[in-house]
């Protein structure tokens, strides 16, 4: 059995075993580091280090990013040449990661979003030693779509488009709920539809095999009711989303130049 040590496991920590004991794996090859004692659901839970009691084979930070310089000493501690060091830390590059466990057998960094709970995640994948690749694919793609990237750009790309997704669509539904509710409707009834239409439409696009733009085109007739409203939508969309994700990189940056500085 691989033991697996989480170090910190908050909302996205605590969604990715979900997900993983969801798949089947052993409850038992799960060990989470809390200092507050607080139960992850499922696993074991334990307040430091030292009482998890075991040298594990995976090691996953999932602290806050501003904690790495503070805490990455103790963790080394427990890094030997067989510990797989595995850092959901938004800013903490691959270089600064390995400068702090130069015994790792290898450092992976991965950017997973929410639904991992459900194994409909994505979560980009960096690799100090791409020879491990094939080993750990199985394990990440319990989880849902898990890409190698070539580079730190190319996992950063795919983490912005990817992993602030969901509370993007989250505003997205709300916002549609809200318009339903402003032309009459039942609170619940405009969130539930909203809700079921944004699943089956990205149902639709991930099981369709058809470009974006056939599958507008299919819900699109000429002079119609979606004619008109994507012509506001596609006036204003593109901007939108680029401004958001601009300063979802920028805020990024600052993470990464608060982490090298912590």
């Amino acid at each position: 059995m691989t033991n697996t040590l989480f170090i910190g496991c908050g909302n996205m920590g605590s969604a990715m075993v979900a997900g993983w004991l969801m798949a089947g794996e052993d409850p038992g090859s799960f060990t989470a580091v809390r200092p507050s004692g607080t139960p992850v659901p499922g696993i074991r839970t334990v307040r430091t280090v030292g009482e998890a009691g075991l040298v594990p084979d995976r090691i996953v930070l999932g602290f806050k990013p501003q904690q790495l310089r503070a805490l990455a000493p103790e963790v080394a501690q427990w890094v030997t040449s067989r510990t797989t060091v595995i850092s959901i830390l938004a800013g903490a590059d691959m270089a600064t990661l390995q400068g702090h466990f130069p015994r790792a057998r290898a450092v992976v960094r991965v950017m997973p979003n929410l639904p991992v709970a459900v194994r409909r995640g994505v979560l980009p994948l960096l690799c100090s030693d791409p020879s491990l690749q094939s080993e750990l694919q199985p394990w990440f793609s319990m989880l849902g779509f898990a890409p190698w990237c070539a580079s730190e750009e190319e996992f950063g790309a795919i983490g912005f488009v990817a992993g602030s997704t969901p509370a993007y669509t989250a505003r997205f539904i709300a916002a549609f709920a809200a318009a339903g509710e402003g032309r009459g409707l039942d609170p619940g009834l405009a969130l539930t539809a909203a809700r079921e239409a944004v699943l089956g439409s990205a149902w639709l696009a991930a099981s369709s095999g058809e470009s974006m733009a056939d599958l507008a085109r299919r819900v699109t007739s000429p002079n119609g009711t979606t004619e008109a409203g994507l012509k506001i939508l596609d006036a204003h969309l593109p901007r939108l989303i680029d401004d958001t994700l601009a300063a979802a990189t920028a805020r990024s940056a600052e993470l990464a130049a608060e982490t090298r500085g912590s």
